[in-house]
């Protein structure tokens, strides 16, 4: 399975975890200062997947 795109956003972790959108922005907030990343950089389904534990291919079903 490939995915359509390579970022993950706030509405696909609300979609996986069953959380609010804002706990999806949280989250993808925490794993940008995990990564070191700067705010306008994106979070990679591969770098969600890996942080959450989630397989990234149950992550890519929930983003389609």
């Amino acid at each position: 399975m490939t995915p359509k795109r390579a970022c993950i956003y706030p509405k696909d972790i609300q979609r996986i975890t069953g959380r609010s959108e804002r706990y999806g922005r949280k989250l993808l907030q925490d794993i940008r200062n995990y990564l070191d990343k700067e705010p306008h950089q994106f979070v990679t389904i591969k770098e969600f997947s890996e942080y959450s534990g989630i397989e990234m291919e149950e992550v890519i079903l929930y983003i389609k």
